[in-house]
């Protein structure tokens, strides 16, 4: 999967509490991502403030709450409004979830997880589909961090998505921190799972802290990446060569220099592998 990215650029969040600082100092990253929901009305001073930032990097739009695999199918005035924000921005790169959230008409202010069945597999390929012809243009799809299991589910999450992109044409967002969550959650071998999904398929990863409770690990991206996660990033690298990396941070929001600073080893992970996987 090619994106107009360098595959070693690090990224990260654009959050408003950064905002002024980053105007101001410029700082050294290849790209930023906003959540597209965030940026559906017309103007104001945060589509003001991403006008400004386009100037100076990249753009990925991360969407929220498309509702990919939802079974009422795409909401148009949603779908609408992405289109609208995608082609007055050009991003570099535009990415959705595999999750669904909207039934009866509510929709639901969570990224719920999808059995991994063919069933829910055909409905994700028909929407991918609705989508790229929309946009015109390949799209992103995330693994998400689930608390549950699906008994019936026929494939692993990884599985799924490389299914899901030999069928559609799109890449798939490699979350590297919701692939250990689940794997800590539900007893398995994240680094096993990763071979599971073709090296070709992947066009940009995260990188996300989570919590520790008693009952598992909640994905908060809330903290630092843990060394774990760094340590699967390597692996990941390992497996399917540097990609676009963003570093994810929504929550207890840390000063800008310490975002950086994990931009910055991201950065350093990737020229390091990408002479190892040469």
């Amino acid at each position: 999967m090619h994106t107009t990215l360098p595959h070693r650029s690090a990224g990260i969040g654009l959050r408003a509490p950064h905002y002024r600082e980053i105007l101001r100092d410029l700082p050294a990253l290849d790209f930023l991502e906003v959540h597209s929901e965030n940026f559906f009305h017309a103007g104001g001073a945060a589509m003001a403030t991403l006008e400004a930032v386009r100037g100076h990097y990249p753009l990925s739009l991360h969407g929220v709450g498309l509702s990919m695999g939802s079974a009422e199918g795409l909401r148009v005035p949603h779908l609408e409004k992405l289109a609208a924000l995608v082609e007055r921005f050009e991003p570099a790169l535009v990415s959705e979830h595999m999750a669904w959230a909207a039934v009866d008409g509510l929709h639901l202010a969570d990224l719920l997880p999808l059995p991994s069945t063919q069933e829910a597999l055909a409905c994700m390929v028909e929407h991918v589909d609705q989508l790229q012809t929309r946009l015109r243009r390949p799209i992103l799809v995330e693994n998400i961090s689930a608390y549950l299991r699906f008994r019936d589910s026929e494939l692993s999450d990884l599985e799924f998505l490389a299914e899901l992109a030999a069928r559609t044409g799109c890449g798939v967002l490699l979350d590297v921190n919701n692939l250990y969550v689940n794997a800590i959650n539900h007893g398995f071998d994240a680094l096993a799972e990763l071979q599971r999904l073709p090296a070709a398929c992947v066009g940009e990863i995260h990188l996300a802290g989570h919590s520790e409770t008693p009952l598992g690990l909640i994905d908060t991206h809330g903290t630092p990446v843990c060394e774990d996660v760094w340590q699967l990033y390597r692996a990941a690298i390992a497996h399917c060569g540097p990609q676009p990396t963003l570093i994810e941070r929504d929550t207890d929001l840390p000063p800008l220099g310490e975002l950086l600073a994990e931009a910055a080893q991201a950065r350093a992970l990737m020229a390091a592998g990408e002479l190892a996987h040469v």
